[in-house]
């Protein structure tokens, strides 16, 4: 088959066709989408070698159990042990010894075909087309801190970041009615938020220091954590979203003095995801610049460089 490797360069290959595990199925990849990991993980992020991408959707064709064979479906990216306290705790995306497709010692989404446990999977109704279930894996991530946060019409959000993932962050919120400001670097991507009835602020501008009770970060950048810190209002919280391979390095003090609440934040629940792309709840579409057959995969990401642009996908095989 055809995959895009990394072995510290990036290349298009002919790999050998991946064989499922008991257990597992295999999937021909539909579309695939590039984000801000993927890109991180070509600088030296979490070490990868292997076949990148976790955003995707595809087709079962092989599988022991007959029900999911010709199931359009997108997959959760952690694969747990299933045997260690925190998987049995129902943390397995925290498993000492689980791997992530594209990311963790597991070959991911930018090839024909990949596996996956069947208990992973789920399956994407007929009203979700391709390029808008390709959006479950980052919609998921972006609505996973939701439970844990005081969200309201009283409660002032902002979303530092207008990119793929800061602009779903703000869709996100605006749905659960919360009073929400994103700020962000592009026009072009304000205009987007604007238009979605989020208010937005030009990077550039002087931060509104401590008039934010939920700060989320998701520029992409150590330096968006130092900017949630001041944004923050005292005992409020921010949520880091973004992963990039420097360090932050921020002034610990503000955490004490402020009391404020810091948040890791990563997977989701693709059910919550699944269900906002079937009730239009969130605009995706807007968010594809453009889609690159996966032949043309070095491109694509070069094409991902420019500033006009958002999102991108690769068409492994045919929709």
């Amino acid at each position: 088959m055809k995959a895009l490797y990394f072995d510290g360069r990036l290349a298009l290959r002919d790999l050998p066709m991946p064989r499922p595990k008991q257990g597992e199925a295999l999937v021909r990849v539909r579309r695939a989408g590039i984000c801000g990991t993927d890109r991180e993980i070509l600088k030296g992020y979490s070490a990868f070698q292997g076949v990148p991408g976790h955003e995707f959707v595809g087709e079962v064709v092989e599988c022991e159990n007959a029900n999911w064979r010709g199931k359009r479906v997108v997959g959760e990216i952690n694969v747990s042990c299933g045997e260690c306290n925190l998987c049995l705790w129902g943390l397995g995306k925290h498993c000492p010894r689980r791997t992530v497709i594209g990311i963790v010692n597991r070959d991911g989404a930018f090839a024909e075909f990949l596996t996956l446990p069947v208990e992973n999977l789920h399956e994407v109704p007929a009203s979700i087309e391709d390029e808008v279930a390709v959006f479950v894996e980052p919609l998921a991530a972006a609505t996973e801190f939701l439970s844990e946060a005081n969200v309201s019409p009283a409660v002032k959000t902002a979303v530092l970041g207008d990119g793929r993932l800061g602009l779903l962050v703000a869709q996100v919120l605006k749905h659960a009615h919360a009073d929400v400001t994103l700020f962000g670097r592009h026009d072009f991507k304000r205009k987007l938020a604007d238009a979605w009835g989020v208010r937005t602020v030009p990077a550039g501008q002087p931060l509104e220091e401590g008039r934010y009770a939920l700060v989320v970060e998701a520029a992409g950048s150590p330096a968006g954590l130092a900017d949630a810190l001041r944004l923050v209002e005292p005992r409020g919280t921010v949520v880091m979203k973004s992963t990039f391979r420097e360090p932050a390095r921020f002034d610990t003090a503000k955490l004490v003095v402020d009391e404020i609440r810091l948040v890791g934040s990563r997977c989701g629940d693709f059910s919550v995801a699944l269900g906002l792309l079937a009730e239009g709840a969130i605009k995706v579409r807007e968010l594809v610049s453009r889609t690159f057959p996966l032949e043309q995969g070095l491109e694509a990401f070069q094409y991902l460089e420019r500033p006009s642009c958002l999102k991108v996908l690769l068409a492994p095989s045919p929709a």
